[in-house]
């Protein structure tokens, strides 16, 4: 599986080699005002399958809600949100499905924070929710939850 990406400027390039881990959309106030909308949808890669093909992205780091660190690429020169990484899961970064070419591959299976849902916002019934987060291996299939732990012992 290779599946291309971009900013909107198309100054950044990038690709997928590996399949995703999980689509997870976040209702939490930081992802809000991170993208300007409703909610955030970051479809979870092993950092070792996001290849940079063209450019180089400019980097913010914040402290969400829950106290942990959050570092967010963007280009510097379109303002696109690229992707990020939660210091609560190294080795995984976390793509924005819109910057990729076939952006419905990135549906969510999840729904966190909805605790700060907008009221106008509904969710597909059938789409598990969660106020706050959820504990990884009662969530994840078998399958990533594997590759996550096979990354982990090859150091990548």
């Amino acid at each position: 599986m290779t599946q291309p990406g971009r900013c909107s400027c198309g100054k950044i390039t990038f690709h997928l080699t590996g399949a995703p881990l999980f689509t997870q959309a976040c209702h939490c106030t930081d992802c809000q005002r991170f993208t300007g909308t409703a909610f955030g949808i970051g479809m979870l890669v092993l950092e070792k399958d996001l290849v940079l093909t063209q450019g180089e992205p400019v980097s913010y780091e914040h402290t969400t809600g829950s106290g942990n660190r959050y570092t967010a690429a963007f280009c510097a020169h379109c303002g696109t949100y690229l992707w990020g990484r939660y210091s609560l899961r190294p080795g995984v970064v976390a793509v924005r499905p819109g910057t990729l070419d076939d952006a419905q591959a990135g549906e969510p299976q999840v729904h966190v924070w909805t605790r700060s849902k907008l009221p106008w916002v509904s969710i597909p019934e059938g789409v598990p929710t969660f106020p706050m987060g959820y504990k990884t291996p009662e969530v994840w299939p078998e399958a990533s939850l594997q590759r996550l732990q096979a990354a982990s012992r090859s150091g990548g």
